[in-house]
């Protein structure tokens, strides 16, 4: 390998960076860290089987779902987003828009959405903190 290998990756992911927007440089970020977190992408879950995803809340909303309390969090890894739906629960501490989330459960999918009610959360270091 030469010398001027790296400089053309660094050069090469330079002029990407300028000529790609911001959702795209946060979306491909967000695909990175997959892996780190052991995290399958949203994107490849299919319906009716577990799974871990991992990524960053986009927004979190108190909605009653048949006279229940609900808190409902849309989860976006940079592929797709899953709806995170915690059954009986007004608010959860450190569930907030930003926070980066890994969480597990069974992917449904409703009104042609993907939903994870109840899931395992773990809060990761990240943004939101």
């Amino acid at each position: 390998m030469s010398t001027a290998e790296p400089v053309k990756r660094g050069l090469r992911g330079f002029f990407r960076r300028l000529t790609t927007s911001r959702a795209e440089q946060e979306a491909e970020e967000l695909k990175e860290d997959l892996d780190q977190y052991g995290a399958t992408p949203i994107a490849s879950c299919a319906q009716r089987r577990r799974f871990c995803v991992a990524g960053t809340l986009r927004t979190v909303t108190l909605r009653p779902r048949g006279g229940v309390p609900s808190l409902e969090a849309e989860l976006y890894d940079g592929s797709d987003v899953v709806d995170l739906v915690w059954l009986g629960r007004r608010k959860i501490v450190g569930i907030e828009p930003g926070r980066v989330v890994r969480a597990e459960g069974l992917v449904s999918v409703q009104d042609g959405r993907k939903v994870m009610f109840n899931p395992r959360y773990e809060l990761l270091p990240g943004s939101g903190q």
